[in-house]
């Protein structure tokens, strides 16, 4: 099984293993989980999952109202 590595940044497969930097993991629901990828030139770009951090935004923000 070969290993298919996608740019987080751009959303292109990275041919050369050389050029692929380990940038982030996302944690699974019901498994271990997910690395995430970018080219070596696109790491400094790639910034968290904008929806994640809304929905962790809004759970803050109830939770600090509550108490």
């Amino acid at each position: 099984m070969t290993v298919r590595r996608v740019c987080r940044y751009c959303d292109e497969p990275i041919l050369n293993p050389d050029d692929a930097v380990l940038v982030a993991h996302e944690g699974g629901n019901s498994g271990p989980g997910w690395n995430i990828w970018a080219r070596r030139v696109h790491a400094d770009l790639v910034g968290p999952d904008p929806a994640a951090v809304r929905f962790r935004a809004r759970v803050l923000l109830v939770q600090a109202m509550r108490s």
